[in-house]
């Protein structure tokens, strides 16, 4: 049981707390994250408060999310606003990667990193707002993203339904979804958003351009291959978080002739606020864990939570810790 240290810490109650890819790369040795001690990864969770300490603004039993990521406030990229770029902090010092996580019944969190709910937010909801706010730092770096514009989601994983889910909600609607597991093609069709579904070899054979193009794999090869469906102008955004150790070889002449523009998304710097205010936008339309291919589990079901998620019968495990 974690107790508060300083004055400003909050110790919150976890509802529910999600399991992201980068926890799989994790735990798989794919992805770095603190090796001084076994702690819990989690870094997608809800609850409520259950103690605080003197200097809080926060009270016992409201509900609340965290936000994993925070900024150093000293050098000069967090300075700059940009504190996904710090050496120190930003995903240098991400709760549930190198600090106790989420996948625990209660955690220790600065209360910078604390967020209410609003009104109308259950706790279960909040549960995907860290990822909707990585989706919200992807917009960001886009734009602008014409309503006009054809779009490719490569990717059909719970981020790129939380992408789609986006794009819909913002008036998107030639949207491509390419998935080469038809059992995540059988997801998205639940959130009924008209959009076309097709394998990578449909996509292949067709030989379609795009004007804006969503990676989510997290696979390098897949940006070799993909990068080739692009219009002039077009831009292809690495959303999906590779291992280090991926590569991918494109052709640099395409991207003059084209004028092509590679956009990196990484993690969330400030932008809690915005998917809550998606959160709301949304409500039970898109933010139904069926519809998103989400299961929930104990975290003594944590076995199961990964067999599943790696045969990809669902996007996105989620442990209920009630």
């Amino acid at each position: 049981m974690p107790t508060i240290l300083k004055d400003d810490d909050v110790i919150v109650k976890v509802e529910y707390s999600g399991v992201c890819g980068t926890d799989l790369h994790i735990i798989q040795g794919e992805f770095p994250a603190s090796k001084e001690r076994p702690l819990p990864l989690g870094h997608e969770f809800s609850g409520v408060v259950h103690q605080v300490g003197k200097a809080s603004i926060f009270k016992v039993g409201q509900k609340v999310v965290v936000d994993p990521n925070r900024a150093c406030n000293l050098c000069n990229f967090c300075r700059d606003g940009k504190y996904q770029y710090c050496l120190t902090a930003g995903i240098n010092s991400t709760i549930g990667i190198w600090k106790d996580g989420g996948w625990a019944q209660y955690c220790r969190c600065p209360q910078d990193q604390v967020y209410a709910l609003p009104d109308g937010i259950t706790t279960e909801q909040a549960g995907l707002c860290e990822p909707y706010s990585c989706v919200s730092h992807g917009f960001d770096r886009i734009a602008p993203l014409p309503v006009g514009n054809k779009i490719l989601i490569v990717g059909a994983g719970i981020i790129g339904n939380l992408w789609i889910t986006t794009l819909h909600l913002q008036g998107h609607r030639d949207v491509t979804v390419s998935e080469m597991n038809k059992a995540r093609l059988d997801i998205v069709k639940l959130l009924d958003t008209g959009y076309r579904l097709i394998t990578p070899d449909v996509l292949a054979a067709e030989k379609q351009l795009y004007d804006v193009i969503i990676d989510c794999t997290g696979v390098g090869k897949v940006m070799e291959i993909s990068f080739n469906y692009l219009r002039h102008g077009g831009k292809y955004v690495l959303f999906g978080c590779c291992p280090p150790t991926h590569q991918a070889s494109l052709n640099p002449f395409q991207i003059y002739d084209k004028e092509l523009t590679i956009i990196g998304v990484k993690i969330n710097p400030f932008s809690f606020p915005k998917a809550l205010g998606l959160l709301r936008a949304m409500g039970s339309r898109y933010l139904n864990y069926e519809k998103l291919g989400v299961k929930t589990y104990p975290l003594s079901g944590y076995q199961d939570a990964l067999k599943e998620l790696k045969a990809g019968t669902i996007s996105k495990a989620i442990f209920k810790i009630v």
